[in-house]
């Protein structure tokens, strides 16, 4: 089997993205602040409220899924639907968060500079990762 390794290592990144996520709903408030979720959102994990943890869980289920997307492009699993436009859409994704880190400084206040260089820097390289894959699988992903 010849699996593209770039894509594979995407799908990897992703997954552990999605594993520290669920982490964070498991392991409770002190896993929101280390991971930088906020202060605000780790009291609130710490007063009970569903908030944190529901949007927690929809950005790994998020992940999730874009790993299995990266293993469909990688050949790893059986191709999954609107496999070309998803991977375009997910590396782009990707790609604009780790670009965008400077305007949205200010937009989520709680989370410090070096939560914003560090994720970004992480986002830019899953990014680049996944786009070095996606341009060597180009022609061999379907369509639609």
């Amino acid at each position: 089997m010849n699996h593209n390794p770039f894509l594979v290592t995407a799908a990897l990144l992703s997954a552990v993205a999605a594993a520290l996520h669920f982490a964070c709903i498991a392991f409770g408030p002190s896993w929101f602040r280390f991971l930088g979720a906020g202060e605000r959102m780790a009291q609130a994990a710490q007063a009970g409220s569903w908030y944190p943890a529901a949007i927690t869980a929809t950005i790994a289920a998020v992940l999730a899924i874009w790993s299995l997307y990266a293993l469909s492009a990688a050949g790893v699993i059986p191709p999954l639907p609107f496999l070309r436009p998803m991977l375009c859409a997910i590396t782009g994704v990707y790609l604009l968060r780790g670009m965008i880190f400077l305007p949205v400084l200010g937009a989520y206040p709680g989370r410090t500079v070096a939560f914003w260089w560090w994720s970004s820097a992480i986002c830019l390289a899953i990014g680049m990762v996944h786009l070095i894959g996606l341009m060597q699988v180009w022609t061999n992903l379907p369509v639609a």
